[in-house]
């Protein structure tokens, strides 16, 4: 102990000397790996009296044995600046030096992340809170489980099987999705509220092994996987209560230098402690998406795909440790998974975790000066355009009813303080909406654009002005190009404009035009699974994937003029096929034939509109096909208008002009513009 002590002292009697030269608004982070971190801790700040407001971090760091004597210090300065460490390290300390501003180790998987904040509040749930350091014990405590079912405790890895994960929006979704990264399985993350034909679609689809399904849900769902011949594990939130020892950190008994070297080199490597280039390239989640092809697909993200994405967001977007965010949102979108809750879980901040969506739980939220369980209070908040419309509603019909002058005046004042960042995606913001939410709160939206495929392509800035109704320019590392169609050229297409995050460029004489927006970059996913034609059809002969969105470029920020196919609708955030949606109603004993299209809607975005032509003698209400689709569409597909006609006009081909059916049934729909 002496001798070690000692060894520690040294070390901690250079970093003044290297502090000195650390500008005064940046700061060093220094972690202990061992079971002496207080008293390193006590020596710390006997040592750096006068700098001991410059250190944010004093913690165990678990990628090493518990008892090597690993002290990684971080600062935000060139590696040159700790010289005057570097000549008294002991042999047997690790050290690491990384820039920590605004950025994410593009070298090692988003969970990883979590050894770097093990103190930091990280979810926040109706039922308490989870540190860091909590997160990682559960999930390897689950992780552990995950692989005796599979047989394959002695490996400690999985082969990229697929499991299944359906939980509510709490804790257990955090920890079932890093146990299956952690194994080096493949999440492919369900949605409670699909009909259990679509479940059966999606574990037979991805060929799941397992099934992680929290025991509030476990009901719903356990015969169709049974029935499938896949594996259930239950799990619940009361599982995940107090512990002695953080089974994360490997155990050993070591307690000199020449025994911590020897558990270090022997121990059982796990398969994210491999090179870059293979960790990165691993694939860690399926989301499944509708396309113009009918049957969703299963988007297939890397663990670089993901790390790429929440690193655009955290640089544009500025996050920090100190940030915390509302969670409202499904976790079985990138939405939700990524923007919401990873980018907060890789940077160390809080993600406050909501069951579903309630207007008046949000409010409460977004205006109270501490969250339950937290000592903070909430500074971002992200959602669709369709939950905007049911705030502001809210808002209009209950709280400003009674006293509207103080209460107006207190919302705005404490959500423009408070609250730093709102951000609106997954649909077009109606001006309606933008303009109104600015009224109540303060804030202009920040409005953004982005596919499942990709994660972030287009954001307006954090600072400067936010254009109504365009989606700004690219994203870190992310590069864009309107094309429009030319067979008669080598790439089969024209660039009418390509930029990235520093500048455009507009092919002279095009200005004026639009086109399909394609997108390149490390954020862009893998595969379609198990469908290479149609994985093939979505990038271009020189590898721009083809997002099916027109786009123009004019004074200087992008906008998406709509859907390059009518057969793709946008509601509520959610992304929806037609075709599919017109498969499923024509299994429907009365309906002979029927056309499904997107009417404008600025609550919505577009809502689901049926044209169905019925059987002889049959009538259709809708209220009875909403009760029947329940049985075979997510509520979200479900139409909510309805329109029995004689017959659906197609052309020589068979097709329908979905445009012109609008227009000619719908004309108050065609007209409107949001």
């Amino acid at each position: 102990m002496a001798v070690r002590n000692s060894i520690i002292r040294c070390f901690l009697s250079r970093i003044p000397a290297a502090l000195r030269y650390l500008p005064s608004q940046q700061n060093c982070h220094i972690s202990f790996s061992s079971y002496s971190t207080k008293a390193c801790s006590q020596l710390l700040k006997r040592k750096l009296p006068f700098c001991d407001e410059r250190i944010v971090g004093l913690t165990s760091i678990g990628r090493i044995s518990q008892s090597v004597y690993h002290t990684l210090a971080s600062f935000r300065s060139r590696e040159t600046l700790l010289a005057p460490v570097h000549s008294c390290w002991p042999s047997f300390v690790h050290l690491q030096i990384r820039d920590t501003h605004s950025s994410v180790d593009l070298s090692q998987p988003i969970f990883l992340s979590s050894e770097k904040h093990l103190n930091n509040t990280a979810i926040v749930d109706t039922q308490g809170s989870f540190s860091y350091a909590d997160i990682l014990h559960h999930s390897m405590c689950l992780a552990v489980e995950i692989l005796g079912l599979h047989g394959a405790v002695q490996e400690m890895k999985l082969n990229g099987e697929r499991i299944a994960l359906l939980t509510d929006r709490d804790v257990t979704y955090v920890i079932g999705q890093y146990a299956t990264w952690i194994c080096n399985g493949i999440s492919v993350p369900l949605c409670e509220s699909h009909p259990p034909s679509e479940w059966e679609y999606f574990l037979k689809d991805a060929e799941c092994s397992l099934l992680l399904v929290a025991d509030t849900l476990a009901e719903k769902i356990i015969l169709v996987a049974q029935a499938a011949g896949i594996k259930v594990k239950v799990i619940s939130r009361k599982d995940f209560g107090t512990y002695e020892k953080n089974r994360w950190f490997q155990a050993d008994h070591a307690t000199n230098p020449r025994q911590v070297r020897k558990v270090f080199q022997e121990r059982k490597q796990r398969w994210f402690d491999r090179m870059e280039e293979f960790v990165m390239k691993k694939s860690a989640l399926i989301v499944y998406t509708s396309g113009t092809t009918g049957r969703p697909k299963g988007v297939v993200l890397t663990h670089g795909n993901l790390s790429a994405m929440v690193s655009g967001m955290i640089k544009n977007w500025e996050w920090t440790s100190n940030d915390a965010i509302l969670h409202i949102l499904p976790l079985h979108h990138v939405h939700g998974i990524a923007n919401v809750l990873l980018t907060p879980l890789a940077c160390g901040a809080a993600c406050i975790m909501e069951p579903k969506f309630d207007a008046h739980r949000v409010w409460s939220l977004l205006t109270s000066p501490a969250v339950e369980h937290f000592d903070r209070s909430i500074n971002l908040f992200m959602a669709v355009p369709t939950i905007y419309a049911k705030l502001i509603q809210y808002y209009d019909e209950h709280i400003v009813k009674s006293k509207a002058a103080i209460v107006s005046e207190f919302v705005r004042q404490t959500t423009s303080s408070k609250i730093r960042l709102m951000v609106s995606g997954s649909a077009a913001l109606p001006q309606p909406i933008h303009e109104r939410w600015a009224e109540i709160t303060g804030h202009v939206l920040l409005e953004r654009y982005g596919m499942t495929e990709t994660g972030m392509i287009l954001s307006n800035p954090l600072h400067g002005t936010r254009v109504p109704g365009a989606v700004g320019t690219p994203m870190p590392n992310v590069e864009v190009r309107i094309s429009k169609p030319n067979i008669y050229s080598p790439l089969g297409y024209d660039i009418i404009a390509e930029g990235n995050s520093r500048h455009t460029v507009v092919t002279q004489g095009l200005e004026d035009d639009q086109g399909e927006l394609l997108v390149r970059g490390p954020s862009v996913f893998k595969e379609y699974w198990k469908k290479p034609e149609a994985t093939e059809e979505s990038f271009t002969k020189d590898g721009w994937f083809k997002t099916g969105d027109t786009a123009k470029f004019s004074n200087g920020v992008y906008s998406i003029v709509g859907r390059t196919s009518v057969d793709v609708i946008k509601s509520g955030g959610y992304k929806i096929s037609a075709l599919h949606v017109e498969q499923k109603l024509l299994s429907h004993p009365e309906i002979v034939d029927v056309a499904v299209v997107g009417l404008a809607d600025v609550t919505w975005g577009q809502k689901v509109a049926a044209v169905v032509v019925l059987k002889p003698g049959y009538t259709l209400e809708l209220k009875d096909l909403r009760e029947w689709a329940a049985d075979h569409l997510p509520p979200y597909q479900i139409p909510t208008k309805l329109l029995c006609v004689d017959s659906i006009p197609r052309n020589v081909m068979g097709k329908v002009n979905k445009k012109e059916l609008v227009t000619q049934l719908f004309p108050e729909s065609a007209s409107r513009k949001w």
